[in-house]
């Protein structure tokens, strides 16, 4: 882009070089005088940024509350809840289909993942039985139950596809360690895959569905409780695990969301879910596939963040969570914030095509202007 003529205090400054003997003090004043013009026009245009970014409510037709949501395109986004709830649009949102699944009226929906707008799964969440996964081919007219959790003291916490045959399910701790489940049928049949021994308890918050985060044909992360990054590169079949430096020192607190740029480049969010507001030891970054993690040291997310997902289009991140949202503009170095409205999760095709969900049947339209 052509630079113009700036005035600014009095000094006129052309961002062009003119005949001056080398190493003058006028040619030394000049560099100064562009130097602090870059920096400050970099602020200003980073400060317009961060403020140009808003959720436009939309109106969902519930009131369960929904920590499910997953954006097929710009059209087609499909979203879960409390009571068996399901919710899908093809209007980009101007209208929702909000019903039940027949027989899981009790279930809690934390989860939803669909390819088009006919076939999606859901999974609900709940110890034991309560813990189970849906499939539906026709847009919700029909439902078929695939799978339930066979462990008495498990608890299912996420679930993703790397296409529309081979998918993961997570799950907290039985018998010390972390349950795992690929399928490699569309979730016609479930394996179990060994695992590293938990730390303890340790299990992932079923909060956004974005505990798990996929990468490529073959990889996938995994926070958790213990405020780890478990990794996998053979679809969930051996796993590596990795300490961050968020807060795991209660029931509520460790990572909650994981994702990632590309193979390398990856953001981990999370808190104490029952501290809000507290921005205290809420993020990590990694630059080595999730090998090790570290926390930035500029300003952090205004508080406890469920999710967080990079915006490719942009090369923006955002994160949200029950005090709000923030974006990042240098890949997770600093945060603003740009809505105190609490969402539970978020999930973005582009820029152009992002929705939160959260309590009461809130559902909004990310808008970059």
């Amino acid at each position: 882009m052509k630079l113009p003529l700036v005035r600014t205090a009095g000094l006129h400054v052309r961002l062009r070089s003119e005949a001056r003997p080398s190493g003058s003090v006028v040619d030394a004043a000049q560099a100064h005088a562009v130097t602090a013009l870059v920096l400050l026009c970099a602020s200003v245009l980073l400060t317009s940024v961060a403020h140009a970014q808003s959720w436009i409510p939309q109106t969902s037709g519930t009131t369960a509350s929904l920590r499910g949501v997953s954006a097929v395109n710009a059209r087609v986004v499909w979203a879960s809840g409390t009571a068996g709830t399901y919710l899908i649009t093809r209007d980009g949102g101007a209208t929702w289909r909000a019903a039940q699944v027949p027989g899981a009226e009790r279930l809690d929906f934390r989860a939803v993942w669909a390819f088009d707008d006919g076939a999606a799964f859901l999974l609900s969440i709940g110890t034991g039985d309560q813990s189970r996964i849906y499939k539906t081919t026709d847009s919700g007219a029909h439902w078929t139950l695939l799978f339930t959790n066979p462990d008495a003291k498990g608890f299912f916490d996420g679930i993703a596809f790397w296409d529309r045959d081979r998918g993961i399910v997570a799950g907290d701790a039985v018998d010390g360690h972390t349950v795992i489940f690929t399928t490699d049928d569309a979730g016609e049949h479930w394996q179990r895959r060994q695992t590293a021994p938990a730390a303890g308890d340790e299990g992932a918050f079923a909060a956004s569905n974005t505990s798990l985060a996929l990468g490529g044909k073959h990889d996938v992360w995994l926070g958790t409780s213990a405020a780890h990054v478990l990794h996998s590169s053979d679809n969930g079949r051996t796993w590596t695990a990795a300490a961050t430096p968020i807060r795991n020192d209660g029931p509520g607190a460790g990572v909650f969301s994981v994702a990632f740029a590309d193979q390398l480049r990856g953001i981990a969010v999370g808190g104490d879910y029952s501290k809000a507001a507290d921005p205290q030891k809420n993020i990590a970054v990694t630059t080595d596939g999730g090998r090790t993690w570290t926390a930035p040291a500029g300003q952090p997310p205004a508080g406890f963040r469920s999710a967080v997902a990079y915006v490719s289009d942009k090369k923006i991140w955002i994160a949200t969570g029950t005090s709000g949202s923030d974006i990042s503009l240098d890949n997770g170095a600093t945060w603003k914030q740009f809505d105190a409205t609490g969402y539970n999760a978020i999930g973005f095709v582009a820029s152009a095509a992002g929705w939160a969900v959260g309590a009461r049947g809130r559902i909004a339209a990310f808008q970059m202007r």
